[in-house]
């Protein structure tokens, strides 16, 4: 044996135990590789249906609003269904502004809504901690009703409503177009379930310093529960915003009206017109806009936690 032969199987011996330790990091290494390659196929394939859902949820929302600054005569022309002919114009706001008490209309659905609101969320709060919280005889079959009751179109309620109201004397007034609003045992549900996911060792806390339902509920349950009941609010608000079919049942006063009933009221009068049934439209949904821009992120959660997050 020379002195050269043992360099030689050294090295070789060295080098066989080091790629059998590479060769499963590189292994891996090329199935991360095709991981973040599927990753990022997937990616792309999502990011484009949902852009092409997007743009056809768009297309017609943006002819109702070019529709809204076109002249009647560009509205009903075919042959220019999106852009107008002569250009855009506020004729169609400014005709539906003057025929139109459009700022009354606005105020009432703004005070009915608000009310509507604030009551909803009160009452419903409080029923979902009874249900939540409290053992009282009857309870499972009160919230088994109240889950019944969500099947219950509203619709099917307006003649006994109506009754009701003429039984009280209430009709034309803010109260019969507010108080059967304040009906909604979704919320109900929905607070129940979140009310249920709260720790229930603050409550314990709470009942050893000595406090009740009542402080229990207003001074530990309720600032844990900021986020959704905001969420509820803005729903049961847009939900009293756009309600059309009980305020136009119960009244008749102009002095009482609420914007989509008005806006019925002169599309009826002056028979149907496109250009100013879309500012109509635009002017009515104008608010939502604004109350979804400024809570988006309460009303994005909300839907990801009312009840289907497996709460």
């Amino acid at each position: 044996m020379t002195s050269t032969d043992l360099p030689v199987r050294t090295s070789s011996a060295s080098r066989a135990p080091r790629a059998a330790r590479t060769a499963p990091a590189r292994s891996r290494l090329r199935g991360n590789h095709h991981v973040l390659g599927d990753s990022r196929l997937g990616r792309v394939l999502a990011l484009a249906v949902l852009a092409v859902l997007a743009l056809v949820w768009l297309v017609p929302m943006l002819w109702a609003v070019l529709t809204a600054f076109k002249s009647e005569q560009d509205a009903s022309d075919p042959d220019h269904w999106l852009w107008p002919r002569h250009g855009l114009t506020l004729k169609g706001f400014s005709t539906v502004w003057e025929r139109g008490d459009l700022p009354l209309w606005m105020l009432n659905s703004f005070l009915i809504a608000a009310a509507v609101t604030v009551v909803t969320v009160l009452v419903s709060a409080m029923a979902g901690y009874a249900f939540s919280r409290t053992l009282f005889a009857g309870r499972r079959v009160l919230f088994a009703l109240t889950v019944a009751a969500v099947l219950v179109p509203p619709q099917i309620l307006i003649v006994p409503w109506f009754r009701q109201m003429l039984t009280l004397h209430l009709v034309d007034t803010y109260a019969a177009v507010i108080l059967p609003q304040t009906v909604a045992p979704v919320m109900v549900f929905i607070l129940k379930k979140h009310f249920d996911s709260l720790p229930r060792e603050l409550e314990e806390a709470a009942r050893i310093d000595g406090a009740g339902h009542w402080r229990i509920f207003w001074s530990v349950l309720l600032p844990l529960s900021r986020p959704m009941l905001a969420a509820v609010a803005i729903f049961v608000f847009i939900g009293a915003w756009n309600n059309f079919l009980w305020p136009f049942v119960s009244t008749s006063d102009p002095a009482l009206m609420t914007l989509p009933v008005g806006i019925t009221s002169v599309k009826d009068a002056y028979g149907i017109q496109y250009a100013q049934t879309m500012a109509s439209a635009v002017l009515a949904a104008l608010p939502l806009v604004v109350v979804f821009l400024f809570f988006q992120r309460q009303i994005v959660k909300s839907v990801a936690t009312t009840g289907l997050g497996g709460q």
